[in-house]
């Protein structure tokens, strides 16, 4: 069966490869609404460093991902089911490891064909189901699950205390980790600390917001998670690091190009533990898919998806990588190719 794969070539070229594809007793899914994440963009407009684009691209991008099954013979799923596809594909199982950190897994949109293709084949274990969970929602059910994975990854780390819990970031990231320590720790006081005003409005269901030229020099919490990424995560790590109490953990999530500089004299000093937390597995999106059903927690993640016009043609994927630039939070597109 012939398929159409969308691959980034160079920065900002995308080239349609024709792949002679076997289904076996794979699911067949063709993709439906899709949303764009920051690692997307940095590969879409080569911010990464040479020798990573060299070694990655070319490849189709895209890993959040909703989807409509087409086939299925292996009779887990219906024709006409909404799925959403997990983009870590796992190696053998280790115990007490992750999927997502497991020596051997690939990451797709990471090296791999991501899902901007005709259609995707997949085992049933790589498959959620998103029924009734609007479609443009259920494509960031990806991002979702990195959350609960932070925040479960912190939950059982982390010491007794969880009277306050601080957030640096105001964006995507910070907000779906909002949202999955909302539904997890309902008692905890949420806090965020971001930049932007505006942005930090949409945090309406947390404690409290502060901008981080105004935090209040006695604020402290028990722990925390660092969402800003690039080149902010210096002062927010260290801004953790004097606002966290004495053996607070703190998960990371942000991505930077370059290396952090950190005040571990602090770190050692409080005794601090740094978690770092990357991707997710099939439990994460069990988990996130069943957030997603309360509709309290649907509506609040719909409040971020700025939905794009559909993607027909490879012009408007280019189209719809320059409106996200000016999203301040998800673009989601349906997709059509």
């Amino acid at each position: 069966m012939i398929n159409y794969i969308y691959q980034l070539v160079n920065p900002q070229f995308i080239s349609v490869k024709y792949e002679d594809t076997d289904i076996d007793d794979s699911v067949l899914v063709r993709p439906r609404y899709m949303s764009i994440c920051r690692a997307d963009q940095r590969y879409y407009l080569g911010q990464r460093d040479l020798k990573a684009m060299s070694e990655k691209l070319p490849m189709a991008l895209i890993h959040e991902c909703c989807g409509e099954v087409l086939s299925d013979p292996t009779g887990t799923f219906a024709q006409g089911d909404r799925v959403v596809m997990i983009p870590n594909i796992p190696s053998v199982e280790q115990d007490g490891i992750y999927e997502n950190y497991r020596s051997g897994s690939h990451f797709l949109s990471s090296g791999y064909d991501g899902f901007m293709r005709e259609f995707v084949t997949m085992p049933p274990d790589r498959l959620v189901s998103v029924k009734g969970i609007p479609e443009q929602t259920a494509a960031i059910c990806e991002l979702l699950s990195v959350a609960v994975h932070a925040v479960s990854r912190l939950d059982k780390a982390a010491h007794q205390y969880r009277n306050t819990i601080g957030i640096w970031g105001d964006g995507s990231m910070a907000f779906v980790v909002a949202c999955a320590l909302k539904a997890k720790m309902p008692k905890t006081k949420i806090v965020v600390v971001g930049k932007n005003s505006r942005k930090l409005s949409r945090f309406s269901f947390v404690s409290e917001t502060y901008l981080t030229y105004n935090i209040p020099q006695n604020l402290m919490f028990d722990h925390a998670f660092e969402c800003v990424g690039g080149e902010g995560c210096y002062d927010a790590i260290n801004d953790i690091i004097r606002h966290i109490k004495p053996q607070g953990t703190v998960g990371l999530l942000g991505v930077s190009e370059n290396f952090v500089s950190i005040d571990t004299r602090q770190v050692l000093e409080k005794g601090i533990t740094l978690i770092g937390n990357s991707r997710s597995g099939r439990e994460e999106f069990l988990e996130a898919a069943k957030m997603m059903s309360s509709q309290k927690i649907c509506r609040r993640l719909g409040s971020i998806i700025y939905v794009d016009e559909p993607v027909k043609s490879i012009e408007d994927i280019h189209r719809a990588f320059a409106t996200d630039l000016n999203t301040p939070f998800k673009t989601v597109f349906e997709w059509r190719l």
